[in-house]
């Protein structure tokens, strides 16, 4: 699994950032193609305490914002929430990151 802005860091300055309120993100979008609409996520970034998040929520809002809409009837309703998730802040999935990465720590044991 590749995190991005994850290079080079080692794990006690991992542990520390997340203490610290670090967090894993991911930000949803939407693509439609014809009367087909997908909802997907981007890859996961993670973001250190004071860091901003608007980069890439906005780069995924207008992917949402531009290809998005045209899927009836999930293409508007998958858009209109991917950009109000995104301008939110993403989706925390620090949770679930940690469970991965330690159950994958625990099966390379």
């Amino acid at each position: 699994m590749k995190i991005k802005n994850l290079e080079n860091i080692s794990l006690d300055q991992l542990n520390f950032e997340l203490k610290n309120g670090a967090k894993f993100i991911v930000f949803p979008f939407c693509v439609s193609i014809g009367f087909m609409s997908f909802n997907r996520a981007s890859g996961v970034h993670f973001v250190k305490q004071g860091e901003s998040t608007l980069r890439p929520a906005l780069l995924y809002s207008l992917i949402s914002f531009i290809v998005g809409w045209w899927g009836i009837p999930w293409g508007p309703i998958w858009t209109v929430h991917s950009i109000y998730k995104n301008l939110s802040g993403g989706k925390d999935m620090t949770k679930e990151i940690l469970i991965a990465l330690n159950t994958s720590s625990e099966q390379t044991k």
